[in-house]
């Protein structure tokens, strides 16, 4: 079992850059491959980027290539996503996600533990 908390989320506007992070706690992170997901109103569940267990591999869903990075510190726990360039159709609640591998997170499926989620809200 693993427990994940996000922080960082709030008010940018448009072209702004926000960081969020996820605390692990539990089995240590390095044990999972790690995401984030975001949900917004009346819309579905989008993968938004995914790492392996090392960092070595990482991968974006394609409205944030080249706007976000995932990374990692595996030592502290924690999973990072600096978002840039930030636009109003970012604004969901993000999700930091964790399972077995990056398969499932980048196929869009349901990982298998998820934080509570953090407001992330663009304006124009």
């Amino acid at each position: 079992q693993v427990q994940l908390v996000e922080s960082g989320g709030g008010w940018v506007q448009a072209g702004g850059s926000l960081r969020l992070s996820c605390a692990a706690s539990g089995r240590t992170s390095s044990n999972y491959a790690m995401g984030w997901f975001r949900q917004a109103p009346g819309k579905e569940r989008e993968f938004v980027a995914a790492i392996s267990r090392s960092g070595g591999s990482t991968y974006y869903g394609e409205s944030v290539k080249g706007r976000f990075t995932i990374f990692r510190n595996n030592a502290q726990n924690t999973v990072y996503l600096q978002m840039n360039s930030l636009k109003p159709e970012d604004t969901a609640v993000y999700y930091c996600t964790a399972d077995q591998s990056t398969t499932t997170m980048v196929a869009g499926r349901a990982p298998r533990f998820w934080g509570q989620g953090t407001q992330v809200t663009v304006s124009s």
